[in-house]
């Protein structure tokens, strides 16, 4: 072989290579620069005030606090700022707080000018559960938020939601899949930071030519009412009978249960260790946890030549939405949303559908989802204060009726 011909089959097969492997970019309407951004860190350390006896911390995964000032004897001020700017107005903050005596002080929440109070501060003790905060122990003036609360020598955290880090993802996925052998763990790859992300590939018999259901969470870190809905849906698919039989004899799940650890166990309100929304990178997959994710989606869907028909991506907000798109008629589920939508109302007690509907102009994952793969794509958002049990009820019955949806639907 000449030299010239032989370094022409090298360059060919690289071309050839990176072309069969390469991520095809999804053009949106409004691109959104997600290139790699500064972030600034917060300083770990424990806080304190000898002269009233007063102590806080930020010293564990999922914590956010950037300063704590005494105001006088009963009043202190924790600072709260965000990872980097510009954000969304999520002001998360997440700390441990205890005295050397039991008393009531008064804490006061110091954020950013432009950014306001949006979470109801959630109290646990060492040994007790998760619970919201009284009513008439928050104080609201203007823009100004603050507390009253009982401490003492037994540690109380407060925290914006109730905290849950990646290793107790972790932990909570390995528990609902043990002894259920057609769940299969694997790793996508790692964050910027090195951690973990997940992939339950789920089905029954062979994964072959099967229709595919993506399932995501936890892309903004403080959105757990989301990731709580997620849970029971996710639970609700791996029970053992005959609805969920039938249905992962006939269709893939697969299921992405933390998509930005590194934002989890940071504390950040919005943004990846890279600063960047990863559910605006949905386009041309400047971070790496977003391009893991679907990289894999892509390439497990064209290994088993199954069509990718539904995308279901878990989030938070103020109060329980579905954003959807209004492109459905072309998509290889052209009436699920419609038939979805009205088998809830009926299956839920009092429940009303709150749909907001709009063709993705960002690089959102509903918009990956159309525009990429001509497949449904649907924000599912849970309100933030949304009771818990009310959020298992949701999860349970959303999964229940999707499944019974699609066993009978024939995709083409």
């Amino acid at each position: 072989m000449a030299k010239k011909d032989f370094f022409l089959l090298i360059i060919l097969s690289v071309f050839v290579f990176y072309g069969c492997t390469s991520l095809k970019a999804v053009i949106f309407k409004t691109p959104i620069d997600t290139t790699t951004k500064r972030i600034n860190n917060q300083l770990k350390k424990t806080y304190g005030f000898n002269d009233i006896g007063v102590f806080a911390s930020n010293k564990f995964d999922g914590a956010r606090l950037n300063g704590f000032e005494k105001v006088n004897d009963s009043t202190v001020k924790v600072i709260i700022r965000p990872e980097n700017t510009p954000i969304n107005n999520s002001a998360y903050y997440s700390f441990k707080i205890w005295s050397k005596e039991q008393k009531s002080i008064y804490i006061e929440f110091d954020y950013p000018e432009g950014f306001k109070h949006r979470y109801i501060p959630k109290i646990k003790k060492t040994d007790t559960s998760w619970e919201m905060l009284p009513s008439e122990n928050l104080f609201k003036k203007d823009e100004e938020f603050s507390i009253k609360l009982n401490v003492s020598k037994d540690t109380s955290w407060v925290s914006a939601q109730e905290i849950v880090t990646s290793k107790d993802t972790e932990k909570w996925y390995k528990g609902v899949i043990a002894n259920k052998p057609y769940v299969h763990l694997k790793s996508v790859g790692k964050s910027r930071l090195g951690r973990n992300l997940p992939v339950l590939d789920i089905y029954k018999g062979t994964k072959k030519e099967k229709p595919i259901v993506v399932l995501l969470t936890r892309q903004h870190p403080p959105e757990v009412t989301g990731f709580f809905a997620y849970q029971e849906f996710l639970k609700t698919i791996l029970q053992e009978n005959n609805l969920t039989n039938d249905f992962l004899n006939k269709y893939r799940v697969l299921a992405f249960p933390i998509l930005n650890p590194d934002g989890v166990d940071l504390g950040h309100w919005r943004h990846n260790a890279g600063g960047v929304d990863t559910n605006r990178d949905w386009s041309k997959y400047r971070q790496p946890e977003v391009k893991q994710v679907a990289s894999y989606v892509v390439k497990a869907a064209k290994k088993s030549k199954g069509k990718i028909v539904l995308g279901l991506d878990f989030h938070s907000t103020y109060k329980d939405v579905f954003y959807t798109n209004k492109i459905r008629k072309t998509t290889v589920l052209p009436n699920f949303i419609e038939s979805w939508f009205e088998a809830l109302e009926v299956n839920i007690p009092d429940y009303k559908v709150n749909e907001a509907a709009g063709n993705s102009n960002k690089p959102v994952s509903k918009g990956w989802f159309l525009y990429g793969h001509n497949a449904v794509g649907i924000t599912y958002e849970i309100g933030d204060a949304t009771p818990r049990d009310r959020i298992k009820q949701m999860g349970r019955v959303t999964a229940e009726e999707m499944m019974k949806i699609l066993t009978k639907t024939n995709i083409n």
